[in-house]
């Protein structure tokens, strides 16, 4: 035991010396967990921001400009006025995302107890924007009539909707995609590391002096799994203190050492699949085609861009099989809502044991490619 423990050890720092005389490798970690976190969570928005509206007003009251008085920065632009024959046009050329008809007598109809209809058009090719904002002008109109009404002496809604946003309080949405940017990093580049050693070792000929050596496959590859998956984690948690919480200045509620402890997991489940791709693989150009498809489904489908719960059962149940889906549910309730291990446990044990699993698939895997190389 003690003999292979310091053959994995000594068969580690070699893949580390490896990694560091590899500069495009070094630069894409680098890259990965400091530019391409701070661009995408301050590029990707989902909230509403600058959006262009324009207002139809047929009635010209004093109820109509407030509508258009309260349209603000940095949610919208500058209300642009339109005719009514202008609304097709604004939202075919795309110069305009909403347009806000008010119709004629709007606020003489609401006076005298009539229900009068306020259209609001909007171009939904850009579908986040669409639903958001569509939900912001509902509000701000909804707040601006009820505001006329309680001027007008009309009895106010006796319902008093107030919500209360917990662990994102405003609702930025750099938040989620910084973090989500951080899984999604770690799925990728423990795949691309780990596989990327074994083609390596093979093109570079190395493989075969290791068959030399008295070491055995189990040791290569769990050599492979520590050194490439402890460089992934120290980078992860820099990241995460430096650009995530310093940077970007999110609020991390949960603990440090148990998000570690969930990364190492996963990495663990990540770089053996890594290296059974790149068992399969002949060379390095194959493997990268080889593993696009497994990080798109596990980006897409584990649970951070769709919910889990808007899938079909089948897909859902597919998705369980992925490590990637448990570890996205782990990190976003440990880092986002704070949550203690006596809650993330079963996403752990299920980390782990489907880590198991591809572990002993790519060990049969990898003893079939050394036998082949004999």
């Amino acid at each position: 035991m003690r003999r292979a423990l310091d053959n994995i050890l000594r068969l580690g720092v070699k893949e580390l010396y490896s990694l560091r005389n590899d500069p495009v490798m070094v630069f894409l970690i680098l890259y990965t967990f400091t530019v391409a976190i701070y661009t995408v969570a301050n590029g990707v928005k989902t909230e509403v921001q600058n959006a262009s509206v324009g207002i139809v007003d047929e009635d010209q009251s004093s109820l109509s400009r407030a509508f258009a008085a309260a349209l603000l920065k940095p949610y919208f632009k500058e209300p642009q006025a339109l005719p009514l024959a202008g609304i097709d046009a604004a939202l075919d050329s795309g110069s305009q995302s909403f347009v806000i008809d008010i119709p004629p007598r709007f606020e003489a109809d609401i006076l005298s107890g009539r229900t009068p209809t306020l259209q609001i058009s909007v171009d939904a090719t850009s579908m986040t924007l669409a639903g958001n904002g569509t939900a912001y002008i509902q509000s701000i109109v909804a707040v601006e009539l009820d505001r006329f009404l309680q001027q007008q002496g009309a009895v106010a809604s006796p319902v008093n909707l107030a919500i209360r946003a917990r662990f994102n309080p405003n609702l930025e949405s750099s938040w989620f995609t910084a973090i989500m940017q951080i899984i999604n990093n770690v799925t990728m580049l423990s795949m691309i590391l780990a596989g990327a050693a074994v083609i390596r070792e093979r093109e570079h000929g190395t493989i075969e002096h290791l068959l030399v050596m008295p070491v055995t496959p189990i040791e290569i590859m769990l050599a492979k799994v520590w050194a490439n998956g402890i460089v992934i984690l120290a980078a992860v948690l820099v990241s995460l203190v430096v650009v995530v919480e310093g940077v970007l200045g999110v609020e991390i509620s949960g603990s440090y050492a148990l998000f570690a402890l969930g990364t190492a997991l996963f990495l663990f489940a990540m770089t053996s699949l890594g290296i059974t791709l790149a068992t399969i693989a002949r060379s390095m150009p194959q493997f990268g085609l080889l593993a696009i498809p497994f990080f798109v489904v596990m980006n897409m489908l584990s649970g951070g861009v769709t919910p889990l719960e808007a899938m079909p059962a089948s897909l859902r149940t597919i998705m369980f099989a992925a490590p990637s889906t448990h570890y996205t549910a782990f990190a976003q309730a440990v880092l986002m809502r704070g949550a203690g291990l006596g809650i993330v446990w079963p996403q752990l044990l299920a980390t782990g044991a489907i880590g198991t699993a591809l572990l002993g698939y790519a060990l049969v895997r990898f003893r079939a490619a050394v036998a082949a190389a004999r």
